[in-house]
């Protein structure tokens, strides 16, 4: 999440936006304050320039860091902008990342669900410029980010461009950048056979959805695209990419 420098929310904020949405809730603070008096009290006589919290969502625990008055987290890299003015203007980092015993175990989608619900939902605080999800190296404007994730966890589509990104390919087609954080294997679509046009980013987002919900794909595939073609899905032979051509 990246703020505006100065603007990054402190314990309180984050307190109060938990009391509000009623969804996830503050399970650890280690300098044990937590809302008001309390918390600016126990903010001056910490040590530790890096300021953070362990947040409950779901059942699971993830760890925000980089708050108010702490340190900011560093910024990532900008790949992929959704929304966003060309011109960002200089910002500052909080990051929400899964506890340490959730991390040791990998990518499981139940945990990224989660993670990504958590960051929808503090995507609401007050003077949030941007949402970087690292995974897909994409930067994505708050609002959009927030509803289309919550429609996601919610039984909606998948989310491509707040949770992962399409960039083109030298042949012509479109190659995904961190579907593979939620299949295990990335994707590409190659231009259409029939015109050697580009290939049509809807069925994209379609076939991203499809493979989320089904998970990775280790044998060839047969599916309807948006405009009702077939669509050809066929795994690498190292499993890491799905290739998807128009039947």
């Amino acid at each position: 999440m990246l703020f505006a420098p100065g603007e990054r929310p402190d314990v309180s904020a984050i307190a109060e936006l938990s009391l509000a949405c009623q969804a996830f809730s503050i399970s650890f603070d280690p300098v044990g304050g937590h809302v008001g008096v309390e918390v600016a009290a126990a903010d001056d006589e910490c040590a530790d320039p890096a300021r953070w919290l362990e947040l409950l969502a779901n059942g699971l625990t993830f760890d925000l860091t980089g708050l108010e008055p702490g340190t900011s987290s560093s910024v990532p890299a900008l790949r992929h902008s959704y929304g966003l003015p060309s011109d960002v203007e200089e910002l500052e980092g909080v990051t929400l990342r899964p506890g340490p015993h959730l991390a040791a175990g990998g990518p499981i989608l139940p945990i990224v669900r989660s993670l990504a619900g958590l960051t929808a939902q503090l995507a609401a605080l007050s003077g949030i410029k941007a949402i970087a999800w690292h995974p897909a190296g994409c930067w994505s404007v708050p609002r959009q980010f927030r509803s289309s994730v919550l429609y996601w966890t919610e039984g909606g589509p998948f989310p491509m461009f707040s949770l992962a990104a399409l960039a083109p390919t030298p042949d012509g087609g479109i190659l995904s950048e961190g579907l593979a954080l939620f299949t295990s294997q990335e994707l590409r679509l190659g231009s259409d056979p029939e015109g050697g046009s580009a290939p049509d980013p809807k069925i994209a987002l379609r076939l991203a959805h499809w493979l989320v919900e089904h998970g990775r794909l280790t044998e060839t595939q047969v599916v309807t695209g948006p405009d009702g073609r077939a669509l050809r899905l066929t795994p690498s032979s190292d499993y890491h990419l799905v290739n998807a051509e128009q039947l």
